[in-house]
């Protein structure tokens, strides 16, 4: 079991710190979207692989978001170890009592909505001093002119196929490999 919860400890993708200090408050993004502001309703299997300081992980998930409410579940070896639930206000969460502070449900929901969420949308709501950039396949966000995060986009769409999230800030890479379910 303890074996067990230390992978999945690392696999809570986004949602790990790194071995750098937490940057200051004003250096986090701090982004909460509504649910609405993503445009369609969607309900998704994905497959993670977190790439961080020569190790690699895998989680599955899934993902069901309507014009209401977020909420994705979490699981490692068929248990649930994370539940978030987001209504466009308040955003809870569950957690297996073993992952360690680092493994953050905001951090989780503001990867799954960079990933996901149009540009202009997430422009939008970014503070002063931020700044997402799009290019054919890819968005970048940046903080002050630093670059902080690259999504690249291989299959050219943001569900139903892989996306590939790498955080020059916490320094992991993040691949997602969705499938659309029926709704």
């Amino acid at each position: 079991m303890r074996t067990l919860i230390v992978i999945l400890a690392s696999l809570l993708l986004a949602a790990c710190a790194s071995t750098r200090p937490d940057p200051a408050p004003s250096a986090r993004l701090h982004l909460r979207l509504a649910p609405a502001a993503l445009g369609a309703e969607i309900s998704l299997q994905q497959h993670l692989t977190v790439e961080r300081e020569g190790r690699t992980d895998q989680l599955d998930t899934v993902l069901e978001i309507d014009a209401a409410q977020l909420d994705l579940v979490g699981l490692a070896f068929g248990q649930r170890v994370m539940t978030l639930h987001y209504d466009g206000h308040e955003l809870t969460t569950w957690r297996h009592f073993m992952l360690p502070a680092q493994v953050q449900g905001e951090d989780v929901l503001q990867d799954v909505q960079l990933t996901l969420w149009p540009v202009d949308s997430i422009r939008a709501a970014l503070p002063a001093g931020w700044e997402l950039r799009e290019s054919e396949g890819q968005r970048t966000l940046l903080q002050g002119g630093e670059t902080i995060a690259v999504i690249d986009y291989p299959d050219r769409k943001a569900w139903g196929g892989r996306v590939i999230l790498t955080n020059l800030r916490y320094r992991y890479k993040l691949t997602i490999q969705s499938v659309v379910n029926p709704q």
